[in-house]
């Protein structure tokens, strides 16, 4: 009998254990996941935080399910990490502006956790605009050719060259290899190691607004712009054989007899060098450079069918008073003549932005006289860059 009992406690008692285990289960498996925790940077009331420090939404034991960044200027964009835990900001904050951030966090079993923060950013003593942009539509199409540099020119002196620099972004169809290239405070331009390759599709995109451009000083607005890269075309012209040749996608496509600068002092020889077409001007008055009416030199007179290759003055224009030197002598004073039937042909052919290489002459085109951006090699190039070179970015 002992033994019958002793057996029946100890079933009773496995039994009660067995029992006890089964509901402490029961009951974790029923206890709530804890709440999702969210942080956000720049903390909540910060005062006088930079334009470009970032703001970021993390999430610990959860997941993001929405974030907005927004002030009375609108709403700052952002990127949500792959795992949904972390969100960042993709553009600069606009100067003198409260942000409210407002998240939503999700935890594991769907409970929703919302914070809300603000926080100001410096004021702006001034701001920066962008004066003029090259290409532009309104003063050279949309087509271009392969020796085009992007030239940006400020309205007011730039300091910080770094932060103004990485937010110049240059998308193209193919990668290409550039950089940007300081000329002086107000001017930052950009240019390929190499020509574009033909038919390349280029986005230029200014993401200034925000921007610390100096001290006390923020970019006022964002740009952006579109043009595309035409054929090659690349003319070449040699002061001592006398001719110009036109050679488009590698193939000779006309052979022009021409004439260039008479030598004799300095300002009369044709530059040598990579110039590019900056211009085509139907009709152009030229004026003798430094003389003036009266003075011995002195002339005005009316030229057709004009493409203008430097700053100094130079262009490769219609001559049909030196048809009887074009091919053999040089008798201008700098510019390129070539004959009328040449010229209507020429400028009908000639893209802003085809280089147009000269030799033989003894006096180099300067890097800044028009667009001699070519004149540099890439070593010097990069020595005015503020981030070096790296590939294009594509379209996104």
């Amino acid at each position: 009998m002992r033994r019958g009992l002793g057996l029946s406690l100890g079933l009773g008692l496995a039994m009660t254990s067995a029992a006890c285990s089964a509901s402490s289960a029961a009951n974790e498996e029923r206890q709530a996941a804890p709440d999702a925790t969210v942080a956000v940077q720049p903390a909540d009331r910060a005062a006088n935080v930079p334009t470009d420090q970032g703001v970021v939404v993390a999430v610990l034991g959860g997941t993001l399910r929405s974030v907005t960044v927004r002030s009375e200027d609108g709403t700052l964009p952002g990127l949500l990490s792959a795992d949904k835990t972390r969100w960042r900001s993709t553009a600069t904050a606009r100067p003198g502006a409260t942000y409210t951030v407002s998240s939503i966090a999700v935890n594991a079993d769907g409970k929703q956790t919302e914070k809300t923060s603000t926080f100001s950013t410096v004021k702006a003593a001034k701001a920066f605009d962008i004066q003029s942009i090259t290409p532009s539509k309104g003063t050279t199409g949309l087509t271009v050719g392969v020796g085009m540099p992007i030239m940006i020119a400020f309205d007011q002196p730039i300091t910080d060259r770094v932060s103004v620099e990485r937010n110049l972004l240059v998308r193209t169809s193919r990668p290409v290899e550039g950089a940007w290239h300081w000329f002086d405070d107000q001017h930052v331009d950009f240019r390929p190691r190499q020509y574009w390759p033909a038919h390349t599709d280029v986005r230029v995109e200014a993401n200034l607004a925000g921007v610390h451009g100096g001290k006390g000083m923020y970019g006022k607005r964002d740009l952006a712009l579109d043009f595309r890269v035409g054929r090659s075309q690349i003319t070449k012209g040699s002061v001592n054989e006398h001719v110009l040749v036109v050679r488009r996608n590698g193939k000779k496509i006309r052979e022009m007899p021409m004439s260039a600068g008479q030598g004799g002092v300095m300002k009369y020889h044709t530059t040598s060098g990579i110039h590019l077409a900056m211009s085509r001007e139907p009709v152009t008055v030229m004026t003798s450079p430094g003389i003036g009416p009266g003075q011995a030199g002195y002339y005005q007179m009316t030229v057709y069918n004009t493409v203008r290759i430097s700053n100094s003055g130079e262009y490769v224009h219609s001559a049909p008073w030196s048809v009887g030197s074009q091919g053999n002598s040089n008798v201008s004073h700098g510019c390129v003549n070539i004959s009328p039937a040449n010229a209507a042909w020429f400028i009908e052919n000639t893209l802003i932005g085809d280089p147009i290489i000269i030799t033989g002459s003894p006096r180099p085109l300067e890097p800044t006289n028009g667009w001699g951006h070519w004149q540099e090699s890439w070593k010097q190039w990069l020595r005015w860059s503020s981030i070096k070179d790296g590939p294009t970015l594509p379209f996104s």
